[in-house]
C-alpha cells in the first residue's frame, strides 16, 4: 500500500478542460500539488487554468492535446519535464465513450474508444512513469476506469473493451511498480454528471428522442457530482487504495458480482432488457 501525499508533488492531469479532471486539478491544487495539465479541449483547459489560479492554485505546464497521438504525449511529456524538473503523480482521467449493438457499430467505433480510453492512457503512462522510475522518488499512478471496466453493461462492448483493458493495465502495474515505490489507483466510477454524458455516442440512436432524452435525465439525476468523484480519486491516491469506488452502487455491484454471482447476473439480464426495449422503441419510431 503506497500512500501519496499532494504537498509540493508535481501531478500531470488529462482531460483537465471539464467534469472529474478539472475537479481533480482544483482539489489537487488546494493540497499543494504543482499542476500540469492536458485536455483536447483548448477553451476548457484555459478555463480551469484561470480558475486554478483564481485559487492560488500552481499550473506549471498546460497545453491542449488529444492523447490518442503518441507523438503529441511525448512532446507535452518533454516540455513538462523541462518546466517542472520531476513527474510524481499521474492522473488519467481523460476519455470518450461510444455505445451500441454489434450490429449496428463500425470498426472506428471500436477503434476511437481503444484509441482514446486505452492507448491514450498507455501513452501518457510510457511518457511519464519511466523518469518516475529512474527518479526513484516513488509516486502514484491513476487511471480512471468505469463501471463499464466492472460489468458487462448493455450496448457497452466498444467503451467496455477500452476500460477493462485499461484495468487489466492497472492490475500489472499495481505490482510491477510496486518495488518502485510507485502507487497504482484504479478508479471505477459510475454515474457522474459530466459533459461526457452529453457526448456519448450511441450508434444508430436519435438522442433528441424523448425516450432518450428521459432516460439520460433519469441518469443525471442519479448521477454524482464531479467534485465528488474527484474527492473519491484524490482519497485514495492519499490512503494508498487500488480500487476506488466513486459511489455505493457500484461498490454494492462489485461485491454482488464476486460473492452473489445470481444477483449480479440477473440485474445485467433486467438492465439489458429495459436498453433492448427502449433502443427498439425508438428505432422502430425512426424508420416509421
Amino acid at each position: 500500500m503506497t500512500k501519496t501525499t499532494f504537498e509540493g508533488r508535481n501531478v500531470v492531469i488529462t482531460g483537465a478542460g471539464s467534469g472529474i479532471g478539472r475537479a481533480a486539478a482544483l482539489q489537487a491544487a488546494d493540497r499543494g500539488a504543482r499542476l500540469l495539465l492536458t485536455d483536447v479541449n483548448a477553451q476548457g483547459l484555459e478555463e480551469t487554468v484561470a480558475l486554478v489560479t483564481a485559487a492560488h492554485g500552481a499550473v506549471v505546464h498546460h497545453e491542449a492535446l488529444d492523447i490518442s497521438n503518441e507523438d503529441a504525449v511525448a512532446a507535452f511529456a518533454q516540455r513538462g519535464f523541462d518546466a517542472a524538473g520531476t513527474v510524481d503523480i499521474v492522473m488519467n482521467v481523460a476519455g470518450i465513450s461510444t455505445w451500441g449493438r454489434i450490429q449496428d457499430l463500425q470498426p472506428q467505433h471500436w477503434r476511437a474508444c481503444v484509441e482514446v480510453d486505452l492507448m491514450g492512457p498507455i501513452h501518457v503512462m510510457s511518457a511519464f512513469v519511466p523518469a518516475m522510475i529512474e527518479a526513484g522518488n516513488g509516486g502514484h499512478v491513476v487511471n480512471v476506469s468505469s463501471a463499464a471496466g466492472l460489468f458487462g453493461l448493455p450496448l457497452h462492448a466498444p467503451y467496455s473493451a477500452a476500460k477493462f483493458g485499461l484495468r487489466g493495465v492497472s492490475e500489472v502495474l499495481r505490482f510491477d511498480l510496486e518495488r518502485h515505490g510507485i502507487g497504482v489507483t484504479l478508479v471505477c466510477p459510475g454515474a457522474v454528471d459530466t459533459p461526457l454524458v452529453g457526448t456519448v455516442d450511441i450508434v444508430g440512436v436519435d438522442r433528441s428522442e424523448p425516450a432518450v432524452a428521459a432516460t439520460i435525465g433519469k441518469f443525471q439525476r442519479h448521477a454524482v457530482s464531479p467534485e465528488s468523484a474527484a474527492a473519491s480519486m484524490i482519497r485514495g491516491v492519499e490512503k494508498g487504495r487500488y480500487l476506488v469506488f466513486t459511489s455505493a452502487d457500484i461498490r454494492a455491484g462489485w461485491y454482488a458480482q464476486r460473492y452473489a454471482p445470481w444477483i449480479y447476473n440477473a440485474a445485467m439480464r433486467r438492465l439489458n432488457r429495459r436498453a433492448t426495449a427502449l433502443l427498439t422503441k425508438v428505432q422502430r419510431k425512426q424508420t416509421a
